[in-house]
């Protein structure tokens, strides 16, 4: 991708920095009053008891939450016939760690949820030295009620539910992301999930390349193709 920008003097380049400065602003506004009503969206009790498959054996979602009050669940792309998991949810995943250096002093814990059995996992976060706690959710309902994983018979139809409207089938396993909140009865309310493009904010990559000249870079028609997981590289 070659670069086609005006060349301009220092004065004219500060004048055009001034008035990108304005819709940044703006845009720093709305993304705030954005997350203010995300916060205030209403909640829907979790009363099915969905079981994990994790390092510290069966877990419930409540165990999860790991003695805070809110849960991040990744849902990462990983089926249980897969030998590797998702390179795109593997790309995300370079981000996790960092993170959750701090989410627990904020009174929130971040999980990694996937259907493939937990050896498999195991032996694929240490392929890639993650550290974040990844459990196992094969044999339960939560990822197909959670709507990122989907049925051979919604394959057949080809319909599936995904990112809140029906469509065509795309795959058995898709990304997302939801959040839960544990009350101090243990009750667990779900707040909120999020599909497809909502997950870029979870990309620090994403949000360097957005600054520099040649930005993403990517394929319109297929924007990861780039992507490989990072021993690949």
């Amino acid at each position: 991708m070659e670069l086609n920008r005006e060349i301009v003097s220092e004065s004219e380049w500060l004048v055009a920095r001034r008035d990108l400065l304005t819709r940044e602003k703006e845009f720093t506004r709305q993304r705030d009053a954005l997350s203010a009503a995300r916060r205030e969206m209403p909640m829907v009790k979790t009363d099915k008891e969905y079981v994990f498959d994790g390092p510290n054996g069966k877990e419930t979602l409540a165990d999860l939450f790991d003695g805070r009050s809110q849960l991040i669940v990744y849902h990462f792309m990983f089926g249980p016939d897969w030998e590797e998991g998702c390179k795109s949810c593997s790309y995300l995943a370079d981000h996790f760690d960092g993170a959750n250096y701090h989410l627990p002093q904020r009174d929130a814990t971040f999980v990694v949820v996937s259907r493939a059995p937990l050896s498999k996992l195991q032996s694929y976060k240490e392929r890639l030295g993650w550290r974040f706690k990844w459990v196992s959710s094969h044999g339960s309902d939560f990822n197909f009620d959670y709507h990122v994983s989907f049925t051979n018979e919604e394959e057949k139809k080809n319909e599936a539910y995904y990112n809140y409207a029906k469509g065509e089938f795309i795959f058995d396993e898709l990304p997302g992301l939801s959040v839960f909140y544990k009350d101090e009865n243990g009750d667990v309310f779900h707040t909120y999930s999020t599909y497809a493009r909502g997950l870029d904010f979870l990309v620090g990559t994403y949000n360097l390349l957005d600054l520099v000249p040649k930005g993403r870079d990517e394929n319109p028609e297929s924007t990861m193709d780039w992507v490989r997981r990072h021993d690949e590289y």
